[in-house]
């Protein structure tokens, strides 16, 4: 992979990982690299999604790809966060 694949993946995951942490109340005590990595891996799962379903390549946006992207990536961001924050609460 070439450098500026991993730059782009970088910036889809974070903002993929930002957008799920919109879509989930309240607030998450995650660290950012923890979010991009939630977005890379919801991009990629969300990617696959759409093609198995043959809605990853449709005139103009793909809007229901990107909308399974941020459903998973909210998903993965209250998962990680309510175990982050058990883990964190446990070491007190």
């Amino acid at each position: 992979m070439a450098v500026t694949g991993i730059i782009s993946a970088l910036i889809i995951g974070l903002v993929i990982g930002v957008l799920g942490r919109l879509v989930v109340p309240g607030r998450q005590s995650i660290p950012i690299w923890l979010t991009i990595v939630i977005g890379i891996v919801a991009a990629l799962i969300g990617t696959a999604l759409a093609a198995a379903f043959g809605v990853a390549d449709t005139r103009g946006i793909d809007w229901i790809e990107l909308v399974l992207q941020v459903v998973l990536a909210g998903a993965g961001v209250a998962l990680a966060a309510g175990m982050y924050g058990r883990r964190r609460h446990h070491l007190r």
